[in-house]
């Protein structure tokens, strides 16, 4: 019959058989004190959920969102095990969509289904000597689906999904003589979070290797890998890398979320005539631009916001990448892969036949990579790519240390972006306070010149763990290249004359650009000391 769906029949079945039925139910209202004591692979087997258990005229109600026909088989195991004692309750079953039902499932047990991680440690130890060979384990995709696993899977799994849920960048996992420590990386910064037992760091190191399809025989060299999982209702990639230490192996896992990746120019912190200064940047059709800064930085996030704004069908975008780390739809990219002869310098020439009109190259390593980028962008391309300065100008002589000829970089660069990340002050404790003279030296801000002679910075909350920041922002330096900085480039000036070049012409520097969010109850004086610390000497 036209118009029938399996929605359709399994509410017109609920009406004849008097059950209630509804499109969609909030988790707010589940009884978040039921969720824990049925394990989420029963649930998604028989596909139903416990919504609540009240009192009725008729004595307890249980009230069960069931998703199939199949749920009602399993009605009386779902009330024996929520009333394993006593009267049992009435059964009110509420119809749901299947699909709605299985997509609550998850975000029930992400919410509310939680087991401490502590509580899943005890447990690891009590079982640390009847551990299941590792390798005989069923992978499951979505971390949910594996609670009830083994221990030291549930701990591994634990660990990654709570990193995920806190937006932690990094895990560590490092070995000593008696436990292994782990730390996140929050914000750029690495906080305690757990120490493991001696007796399970073989199970737990063992584990991650094995989900990143490393050879955990093998213990004596630096491996790496990767793992993608569901977690928090999305799908994470991460990067693993083994390294063998003292005390074990150390690893280090690199959780990519591509949520912070694809942040619109907007939004990434750039004062508003940077904005406007690097919009008409991005619309040129050659040169270089280059976006400078240590590992950490941001830079990736800056450059993927870059492309996802220029990106449109008359643009044929490729990039070169080590690695790729998010796939940027509508846009090619290739994995840098030495062991087959792939480096950055011949995936370049490979690029250059590909007729592109933009080119992303991850980093510029060494002369042949930068050489050929130079004369991509001389040739009707526009070029982006990274380097490892500490401030703009700074660009200009390591291109020159690399051996690339100074017409040749004063003819193709067009600008540079030297970049840091700040943490932000918490919004749920930011406070005003009111700074020591001594401390608004420290970055230049005159006493005098503050708003009502007050700053903010955060108390500390449960929201933020304790620490007053939530969430990071970048801090920018916008150096463009014009005639006489390009003069100052051929007769190999050094960076700190034509960083003062810069400056002369209105560039304003990572400092500048911090104390402006300081001022605007962004960050704080420490955090922008902490990255940038050694700019004011330069400043």
């Amino acid at each position: 019959m036209a118009g029938l769906t399996p929605e359709t029949l399994w509410k017109e079945w609920a009406t004849s058989q008097g059950y209630g039925y509804r499109t969609s139910v909030p988790p707010d209202e589940l009884d978040p004190t039921l969720i824990p004591r049925i394990p989420i692979s029963f649930c998604k087997a028989h596909l139903l959920l416990p919504h609540s258990l009240s009192e009725g005229p008729e004595g307890r109600i249980l009230s069960v969102l069931c998703g199939a026909p199949a749920a009602f088989q399993a009605l009386e195991t779902l009330r024996h095990l929520l009333q394993p004692g006593g009267d049992p309750p009435v059964l009110r079953p509420i119809l749901l969509p299947q699909n709605a039902l299985y997509t609550l499932i998850n975000t029930a047990y992400e919410r509310f289904g939680q087991v401490e991680t502590g509580q899943i440690l005890d447990s690891a130890e009590e079982e640390a000597d009847t551990f299941p060979d590792l390798l005989s384990i069923q992978e499951t995709v979505d971390l949910l689906d594996a609670r009830d696993d083994a221990p030291i899977i549930r701990l591994a799994n634990s660990i990654l999904s709570q990193a995920v849920r806190q937006k932690a960048s990094d895990i560590h996992l490092e070995p000593f003589e008696e436990e292994v420590k782990v730390r996140y990386r929050l914000d750029g910064v690495l906080y305690n979070v757990l120490s493991i037992p001696q007796k399970l760091k073989a199970g737990i190191i063992s584990r991650f290797k094995l989900m990143a399809n490393l050879n955990i025989a093998e213990k004596r060299l630096p491996q790496d890998g990767r793992i993608r999982i569901r977690a928090a209702g999305r799908d994470v990639d991460i990067r693993v890398s083994s390294i063998p230490v003292r005390h074990g192996e150390r690893v280090v896992l690199r959780i990519l979320e591509q949520g912070t990746l694809l942040l619109p120019l907007s939004e990434i912190g750039f004062a508003p005539e940077d904005l406007s200064q690097v919009n008409r940047l991005i619309t040129l059709t050659s040169g270089i631009i280059l976006v400078t800064g240590p590992t950490g930085a941001g830079k990736t996030t800056t450059l993927y916001a870059i492309l996802n704004t220029i990106n449109s069908p008359d643009k044929n975008i490729i990039t070169i990448e080590d690695p790729v780390e998010y796939q940027l739809r509508g846009i090619g990219q290739i994995q840098v892969n030495p062991r087959i002869s792939l480096t950055f310098a011949s995936g370049l020439r490979s690029i250059l036949r590909q007729d592109p009109d933009v080119i992303l190259i991850g980093e510029i390593r060494d002369t042949e990579t930068a050489e050929i980028a130079i004369q991509a962008s001389l040739t009707g391309h526009l070029v982006f790519s990274t380097l490892h300065t500490n401030d703009a100008p700074s660009a200009m002589t390591r291109l020159l240390d690399m051996g690339v000829e100074p017409f040749l970089i004063s003819t193709s660069v067009r600008a540079v972006l030297a970049q840091r990340l700040v943490r932000r002050i918490c919004p749920a404790c930011r406070s005003p306070y009111r700074p020591s003279p001594d401390e608004l030296s420290r970055l230049g801000i005159a006493p005098d010149f503050l708003p009502e002679g007050t700053l903010f910075r955060g108390a500390g909350c449960p929201a933020c763990l304790e620490t007053g920041y939530k969430g990071r922002q970048g801090i920018y330096e916008l150096f463009v290249l014009d005639d006489e900085i390009a003069h100052l480039v051929n007769i190999r000036e050094d960076a700190a004359a034509i960083r003062e070049a810069g400056r002369k012409k209105g560039m304003k520097t990572l400092i500048d650009d911090g104390r402006r969010k300081v001022l605007e109850g962004i960050t704080t004086i420490e955090e922008v000391l902490r990255v940038a610390q050694s700019e004011i000497a330069s400043d």
